[in-house]
């Protein structure tokens, strides 16, 4: 049984209500978008949400699977610390995703954390999702410095975990695109950044994901992308699987991009 939902989502923290403060309404769009993923997930009522994120914990050869029965987080470090998120972690599912890399020799697993404390590439979805489902259980899986490929392969052994336990999950992929895409956002402006938006969307909107390992790593560096390997592991994941496609929005008002798609497995019959 395949994943049962995937999402390619941002997460920019200006989006949420209390640190934006007002701010968040120059990306509707987004919110729009949030909302709709929100929406989407609490029809599919998932007993599991693997959520992959660039600031969970990183490693240069490892992808770290965070451990334990649950973790808390909130939004201090943006000045709103009175947004407070505590989530159950499924440890079963957890530990089946390192026996079944194991097994294929890729180099995953609940050890070294060093902050069990919750992400904002893992809240700022959370934010959103919460407000229309709460009956889940989350993975929580950092990104690490291996290639492209065996971040792929990565998410084809997720997907063998998942289908070992029988849970019904879906896949959230936390990434931001290019943070240079305008001279007075955070990084400036460099071309490249422009470049990879397009490219990126064009991709996921397609579901074209085996094109996400030949993306060319200069590119990547000098976009200063922040979510391609989060969305390379959850193509290996949907890897193999005809989807029905949604491209929801791209939005670049402060120059970082937000992107969004939903994505589904098709019944066999469409197949």
């Amino acid at each position: 049984m395949p994943i049962t939902a995937g999402y390619m989502v941002p997460h920019p923290p200006i989006a949420v209500k209390e640190i934006g403060r007002g701010e968040e309404l120059k990306i509707t769009d987004t919110l729009v978008s949030f909302d709709e993923v929100a929406k989407d997930i609490a029809s599919v009522k998932p007993d599991t949400i693997i959520l992959t994120s660039p600031h969970s914990v990183m490693y240069g050869d490892y992808f770290h699977i965070s451990p334990g029965k649950k973790a808390t987080g909130d939004f201090g470090r943006f000045g709103a610390g009175s947004v407070k998120f505590c989530a159950d972690y499924d440890e079963e599912l957890a530990l089946q995703i390192a026996k079944e890399c194991d097994k294929e020799g890729i180099p995953a697993g609940t050890l070294g954390e060093k902050d069990p404390a919750l992400d904002h590439g893992t809240t700022v979805p959370l934010y959103f999702i919460n407000k229309r489902y709460t009956d889940y259980k989350l993975v929580r899986i950092g990104l690490s410095g291996l290639d492209l490929n065996t971040h792929y392969e990565f998410g084809e052994a997720i997907r063998k975990a998942v289908d070992r336990t029988g849970r019904k999950c879906v896949f959230v992929a936390s990434g931001d695109l290019s943070h240079c895409q305008k001279e007075d956002g955070p990084y400036g402006f460099s071309p490249e950044g422009p470049v990879y938006d397009e490219k990126i969307m064009s991709v996921m909107g397609a579901a074209d994901f085996g094109a996400l390992t030949s993306f060319d790593e200069n590119l990547l560096d000098k976009a200063m992308e922040c979510g391609h390997r989060s969305f390379t592991i959850m193509g290996g994941a949907f890897d193999g699987v005809n989807l029905d496609t949604r491209e929801l929005s791209h939005e670049a008002t402060f120059g970082v991009g937000y992107g969004f798609c939903i994505y589904h497995p098709l019944p066999y019959s469409e197949v």
